[in-house]
């Protein structure tokens, strides 16, 4: 028996003794950033949400946080039964309808309706923050009881090391990691007496009879109350207007009691919303740049375009120069958004060098093709080409000369052309085609040229070309 069997056979057993009902059904539910398996498991008259995840400290922490969050007539999920020894619990099933799946493509012109929802979402948020804050065992919470200063630090890291190293973001690891200090001293002055829920967005509120329920808080510890209207604000996919996101937050100061200091609020607001970026930046990094998740490949140029909103907006009475530094330099990466596509098919033409990687597809489609030309004659051996690359015209007829390079590119067409027919025939939207050589700056080049000029006179199609080693040649060009 594998495990996903081994697993839904214990859920089941555990369903069957809380509804004293036999299933009739139990179905997986698409996973998207975590790593907890879902299933609805359905009898005759019920159904419930089997979870199965092995981190106990957050099954321990998820099921004492919801029992008392219903005690508290919160909008979250009830506790059915559990049997942690097996690391499976049953709780309350919102259905499949949440914040985000409605907002998802109204984005900049979301419905006075959908901001009904994001305020009563809000509302809620408050009560979170000041009841949970009250009632809660924070003993429970993971990794740590409060977002000190550690967990900040981790964050910054994680952006650091998931993030601007797989974009090859260059930076001063000391100077860097004394920004760090700074920053995370400075988010540390403000109120930390609430309770954060840690992943307040619109992904994890469902929507019932045009009412919020919330799920996934498990993360949750003592903190800021800043830290999760960012989170909502700022969901960078959800791409609020900066007009949408004023009137919430407006709609939220509101909500605090007269005691509170606004001004104190504001002033470490966006520097909440510029960690939040950055953690979910280190987020995107990991879950998709390298466990290849699609979502989050295609959220990057999201967090890219508001980090590039907020810092015109981010005022802060301290010097952290190297993480400005750093952070304008993100801004400046290049991502192709929804907004850039063209109608047809678009092919991401590439060259690289193997030693940097195959490039990423941000479309979240897949690799596509890749060819390896470092089996054919390499001109980069000879002193005459070192400081050319394959667009200049004596690399061009240097590789011209060799037959086995004709024969490459024969094969090369062989494989693509019926895949582009079939893509265009089925209405696909990208395809990679990728050429990879020792350097990046010979073979791969002209191959990619080659066969751009190829795929420009053979198919109406919408081409990308780019040569990822550019910024390392030595031309005359």
């Amino acid at each position: 028996m594998n495990q996903k069997q081994d697993i839904k056979e214990k859920l089941v057993k555990l369903y069957e003794e809380w509804a004293t009902e036999k299933m009739v059904s139990i179905d997986a539910i698409c996973p998207s950033g975590s790593e907890r398996n879902y299933f609805r498991i359905k009898s005759a008259n019920k159904v419930a949400l089997g979870v199965y995840h092995t981190n106990e400290k957050e099954n321990s922490a998820f099921i004492s946080f919801s029992e008392t969050f219903t005690k508290l007539n919160f909008n979250t999920p009830k506790i059915y039964a559990s049997r942690l020894v097996d690391n499976i619990y049953l709780i309350e099933d919102f259905g499949d309808i949440n914040l985000f799946s409605i907002v998802q493509n109204k984005g900049q012109k979301i419905t006075e309706n959908t901001k009904l929802l994001y305020k009563k979402s809000l509302k809620a948020l408050f009560d979170f923050q000041t009841k949970g804050a009250k009632h809660l065992d924070f003993s429970k919470c993971t990794p740590r009881s409060n977002l000190d200063k550690q967990s900040l630090i981790w964050d910054l890291n994680y952006f650091k090391y998931y993030f601007l190293k797989t974009q090859k973001v260059e930076f001063d690891e000391e100077l860097l990691e004394n920004d760090f200090q700074t920053f995370s001293d400075y988010l540390l002055e403000a109120n930390q007496n609430y309770f954060v829920y840690r992943d307040f967005q619109s992904r994890n509120i469902m929507i019932r009879d045009q009412e919020p329920f919330f799920i996934d808080y498990q993360g949750g510890r003592m903190g800021p109350l800043q830290y999760d209207v960012a989170s909502l604000l700022f969901q960078v996919k959800a791409n609020l207007s900066s007009e949408t996101r004023e009137e919430l937050l407006n709609f939220y100061l509101d909500i605090l009691p007269k005691k509170t200091d606004i001004e104190a609020f504001k002033k470490y607001y966006y520097p909440y919303v510029l960690i939040r970026i950055c953690q979910v930046l280190g987020t995107y990094g990991f879950r998709g740049l390298i466990e290849r998740k699609a979502h989050f490949i295609q959220s990057i140029p999201y967090a890219v375009s508001t980090l590039k909103w907020l810092l015109d907006q981010l005022q802060m009475d301290i010097k952290i120069p190297e993480l400005s530094r750093v952070l304008e330099k993100v801004t400046q990466l290049k991502f192709n958004t929804p907004s850039d596509k063209k109608n047809g098919l678009t092919i991401h033409l590439n060259s690289f060098a193997y030693k940097a990687g195959i490039p990423t597809d941000y479309s979240g489609h897949g690799e596509g093709f890749v060819f390896d030309c470092r089996s054919l004659p390499n001109p980069g051996r000879l002193k005459e080409y070192r400081h050319l690359t394959g667009k200049d015209e004596p690399v061009k007829a240097y590789l011209n000369e060799y037959a086995e390079v004709h024969d490459f590119l024969k094969h090369v067409i062989q494989i693509i052309e019926p895949a582009i027919l079939k893509f265009q025939e089925r209405k696909f939207t990208d395809l990679s085609i990728n050429f990879g050589c020792t350097g990046g700056q010979h073979r791969s080049v002209f191959m990619t040229e080659t066969i751009n000029e190829y795929l420009k006179s053979s198919f109406q199609l919408n081409i990308e070309l780019n040569h990822t080693q550019k910024e390392n040649w030595i031309t005359s060009d």
